[in-house]
């Protein structure tokens, strides 16, 4: 068997197990990217939600694409990248939408648009190309480093938006009039053509379309099987650090309870709750115990330690969970007290004391480092409050160093430093060896996610010659140095959106920290 025909087969092996894959002919085929290989893009609410948006379109069929799992060996196979449903060539859709999640995604979105045999430079493809859009989780902090390769950003919340986006297509006499009437819209970004103000609108759905919710299910994902069904969009609190907060879209929007439970399908054995906040639900512990009554296992994504009480942790535990994960996202109380994150140590060990009591097996803990103005002291906390819970339930901690994101109050704050993130990591193992297990992201990849997340066009094209480089860390430190990529110097203050940060330690003084 060829490896043209292995590759084909496990595609056609994927769209067998599904349940829910829609397949329509339709005048206009849309081919709906996602910039990770399969079982990451269906794992994501959203981007089935498109999905489902725009094949409800009359004249309009949606299909799926993504990076290949093995993207060497689909270089080799010589195929022309294919849609999941029928097999078409990506190059012959009119558009390809692409759902960007983060920052690091911007590299198998450079693969996809390769492999497809469409120049990733906006100003290298003309008409006889696919109309490239992007959209996802990405524009709502800083999609700017897309720039360079998209013909249209849709901003925020795209359910509506990609309705009004195909109807413009399928009624625009020439590329140049549809661009030019998208740079006009709300909630379109076209580069080149749209005003200054327009790079931070961020669209908010009609609430009558949510909750957003799968439409397939499959195997072959991080979530086997699972029925996806967000019970409230949003956030209503206000952490300094996160994107998704209280002042984003609104906050908080809740979806009622029987409106959820009324969308899970008879046949769906396992489903998970997903959503920024989901334990504030104001009535998460009725919604989790009728899913648990109709016999279902339950996941819930977000699991705030000050929402728990006993009888959703003994939810939680009927529903099938083996270990309970929180987030702290502070080495120490002061750290958590300086990002507005609403949690106690008392309130974590109770949440620890629940899951003992309930019979689960371990506990992880969700940890930021490399805050501003943190210390070695308030990692020496985390040891010693670590080792406070190990003795309740086995503790994992996974630890992301912190990455500034546009759009929040920490807006601006500088990287810690690549050499700072490891000493921090190093006294962090040590202090907790044999006590408990330490589980860190890449300091140097953070620092990456870092500039991108600051900087603006310019981090695009440093990442485009990056991937071109082999992507590989000094591949990405050269292209930014090229690129005069420096998260402070791009800062947009013309604008007078700008604000200056509370954090007495922040500025363009520490960038030096963020070097190897």
């Amino acid at each position: 068997m060829s490896q043209a025909h292995q590759i084909r087969e496990q595609s056609r092996s994927r769209l067998l197990d599904e349940r829910g894959t829609l397949r329509k002919e339709a005048p206009w085929r849309v081919a709906l990217a996602y910039p990770s290989p399969y079982h990451v893009g269906m794992s994501s609410l959203g981007f089935q939600a498109i999905y489902r948006a725009l094949n409800a379109m009359r004249e309009v069929a949606a299909e799926r694409v993504f990076l290949p799992d093995d993207v060497e060996a689909f270089k080799a196979a010589r195929l022309p990248l294919y849609t999941l449903e029928s097999e078409r060539e990506v190059r012959t859709c009119p558009v390809i939408a692409f759902s960007v999640a983060y920052e690091l995604e911007l590299h198998g979105l450079f693969s996809v648009l390769e492999l497809a045999g469409i120049p990733a430079r906006r100003e290298e493809r003309d008409e006889a190309y696919p109309l490239v859009v992007a959209g996802g989780p990405l524009t709502f902090s800083n999609p700017d480093p897309l720039e360079p390769f998209v013909d249209v950003l849709v901003q925020g919340e795209a359910e509506g938006l990609v309705v009004e986006l195909l109807e413009a297509v399928k009624g625009a006499t020439s590329r140049d009039s549809l661009l030019a009437s998208l740079a006009e819209r709300p909630g379109f970004r076209v580069p080149g053509r749209s005003r200054p103000t327009s790079r931070y609108f961020v669209a908010k759905v009609d609430d009558a379309l949510l909750p957003a919710h799968s439409q397939i299910v499959t195997p072959h994902t991080e979530l086997r099987d699972m029925f996806l069904v967000e019970p409230a969009r949003g956030c209503s609190r206000g952490c300094h650090y996160c994107v998704m907060r209280r002042t984003t879209n609104g906050g908080m929007r809740v979806v009622p309870k029987d409106t959820v439970l009324g969308l899970v399908p008879a046949d769906a054995r396992r489903v998970g709750l997903v959503g920024a906040a989901v334990t504030d639900h104001p009535k998460i512990h009725e919604l989790l115990e009728a899913l648990v009554a109709q016999g279902r296992e339950v996941g819930v994504s977000s699991l705030r330690a000050d929402r728990l009480t006993q009888r959703l942790v003994n939810a939680l535990k009927a529903g099938g969970a083996r270990g309970l994960t929180v987030a702290s996202d502070g080495a120490s109380q002061r750290m958590r007290d300086l990002v507005d994150r609403k949690h106690t140590e008392t309130q974590l060990i109770a949440a620890a004391t629940f899951a003992k009591a309930a019979g689960i097996e371990r506990l992880k803990l969700y940890q930021i480092v490399g805050l501003p103005l943190e210390t070695d002291e308030d990692i020496d906390e985390l040891v010693r409050f670590t080792r406070e819970l190990s003795k309740i339930l086995p503790v994992a901690l996974g630890v992301a160093p912190f990455s500034a994101k546009r759009q929040t109050p920490l807006d601006g704050a500088p990287f810690a430093g690549i050499d700072v993130v490891e000493a921090r990591l190093k006294r962090l193992r040590k202090g907790l060896q044999g006590k408990a297990e330490v589980r860190p992201t890449s300091a140097r990849w953070a620092y990456v996610e870092h500039v991108l997340a600051q900087c603006g066009p310019e981090a695009g094209l440093a990442a485009y010659d990056a991937w071109k480089a082999g992507g590989g860390f000094s591949a990405w430190k050269k292209a930014f140095e090229a690129h005069a990529c420096t998260p402070y110097e791009a800062r947009r203050v013309a604008d007078g959106r700008h604000k200056s940060t509370t954090w007495p330690s922040v500025g363009p003084a520490h960038a030096a920290g963020a070097t190897a």
